[in-house]
């Protein structure tokens, strides 16, 4: 991936088609299990993207997600299908494609690139972003190319990448 830059007209990246495929299959993961979150209330990594307003009350939090779930599902899942929509060209292209977001469509892609981050930190067992050692959990570390987790970690550390590339894009 070629990082973003601001245009006149957007925030363009380059993707190679392998790229712009894991970032499909991810955003389109991410929504179906968030389309899906009456099914799967026991998912630890959708208590993650929906996470209770009031820790230490049940049910204050069981009254205020009646009334906010379904449209914070809504906008998520609204933010994955943009991701979808944008990097659908270069999924499919045989090199390297130009990504353009308009200013809407990058601020999509942050909040969607978070929830794909979250998602994966969950299954990772990473519990804290701000610990310099990634506390991923026994079997997760990135740099033992044996370990089963090994490629997740490297997408979820490309991942930080990208996000980090279209917020300095936006800070210029």
């Amino acid at each position: 991936m070629k990082p973003f830059r601001r245009t006149r007209t957007g925030y363009t990246a380059v993707f190679e088609p392998q790229e712009a495929g894991i970032l499909g299959e991810l955003a389109g993961q991410v929504a179906s299990l968030l389309q899906a979150h009456d099914e799967n209330v026991g998912d630890p990594a959708l208590a993650r993207l929906l996470p209770d307003a009031y820790p230490g009350d049940a049910e204050a939090s069981a009254e205020f997600r009646r009334f906010t779930t379904d449209g914070l599902v809504e906008r998520k899942v609204q933010n994955a299908m943009v991701v979808l929509q944008t990097v659908g060209e270069a999924t499919s292209a045989a090199t390297a494609t130009r990504v353009l977001l308009t200013a809407d469509e990058a601020q999509a892609w942050l909040r969607t690139i978070t929830d794909i981050r979250l998602s994966l930190a969950t299954r990772l067992g990473i519990s804290n972003e701000d610990d310099d050692s990634h506390d991923r959990g026994p079997h997760a570390d990135g740099d033992d190319a044996d370990s089963p987790d090994a490629g997740i970690v490297d997408v979820y550390d490309w991942l930080a990448f990208v996000q980090d590339s279209l917020v300095r894009a936006l800070d210029r």
